[in-house]
């Protein structure tokens, strides 16, 4: 049976677009490359994905027995959770929407084959 980790991160505060730019980075890498593209990108959702990179790999450590050098990033997931609706007041009493996007992070880390 292969050894899988996962890890969740609900209501984070990024649109699910957004957020897909960064997941796009890592998926299917080795955890250690996968961890210094993460740093190094410019992309917001990168330093958001990053925590729920660690906390897979964390989990897959403690609860697993398996080395993070030997664990690579098998499934990265952007759901999208409830959207905010807030207005902006316009001209003669009217308004424009305003929508504040949420995401759901899955990141599920396996052992090398």
């Amino acid at each position: 049976m292969e050894k899988k980790a996962k890890a969740i991160s609900k209501y984070v505060r990024i649109s699910p677009r957004k957020a897909r730019l960064a997941a796009g980075l890592i998926r299917g890498k080795a955890v250690e490359e996968a961890n210094r593209q993460l740093i190094f990108s410019s992309l917001r959702g990168g330093k958001l994905l990053k925590k729920t990179l660690d906390s897979a790999v964390a989990n897959a450590e403690t609860q697993l027995d398996v080395q993070r050098r030997d664990l690579v990033v098998e499934e990265v997931r952007i759901d999208e959770g409830p959207t905010m609706k807030r207005a902006k007041p316009k001209n003669k009493g009217g308004r424009a929407p305003i929508m504040k996007r949420t995401s759901h992070f899955t990141v599920v880390v396996s052992e090398k084959k």
